[in-house]
């Protein structure tokens, strides 16, 4: 299996890592932090918003199996990118949304389909999506890993992230593991 990985901060991580832990040629999908001033930050250190970390998800994927931008693709259906610094009542620079290229075809790959949407009028807003250069990943505690999973009857879960994984489960069952 060839290997590569993508870093994608989109609000909170349990929405997204819950996607990708189901697509055909995902590795793993780790929920964690990137992007701040402080090293090896816990949940309760980035909570405040002064690390600069974001909450990100690190996938590890076979490029012949899934490609960078279909990625990139479903990541752009499984948040909002016009919101700055914000997903629906998840507020603070922690939940930006974010690109954290690992190559520099990565960063021509996610400004090419940012200008693609933009172009497209898909969004009412304009994107804000940063697309910056990956740095030290620092992964999330273990009780976050696979949270969805773990707690589908959780409040947050059933309102927030089951209706993501719903829509993107309907919008890209091609690509989704066999059960």
């Amino acid at each position: 299996m060839s290997h590569a990985i993508a870093t994608l901060a989109g609000g909170c991580f349990w929405c997204i890592e819950s996607v990708f832990n189901r697509l055909r040629g995902v590795e793993s999908a780790v929920s964690g932090y990137m992007g701040g001033h402080t090293a090896n930050p816990t949940y309760a250190d980035i909570c405040n918003g002064d690390t600069g970390h974001a909450e990100v998800v690190q996938v590890s994927f076979d490029p012949a199996e899934i490609s960078y931008r279909e990625l990139l693709e479903i990541f752009f259906t499984l948040h909002d990118p016009t919101q700055l610094n914000r997903q629906g009542n998840d507020v603070g620079t922690q939940y930006r949304s974010a690109i954290f290229c690992h190559t520099p075809e990565q960063k021509l790959e996610a400004e090419a389909v940012i200008a693609e949407l933009s172009a497209s009028k898909q969004f009412d807003y304009s994107i804000v999506t940063e697309v910056t250069e990956a740095v030290t990943f620092y992964p999330a505690e273990d009780y976050h890993q696979g949270y969805f999973g773990q707690h589908p009857n959780q409040p947050y879960c059933q309102f927030v992230v089951a209706p993501k994984v719903v829509k993107a489960e309907a919008k890209f069952h091609g690509k989704l593991r066999a059960k």
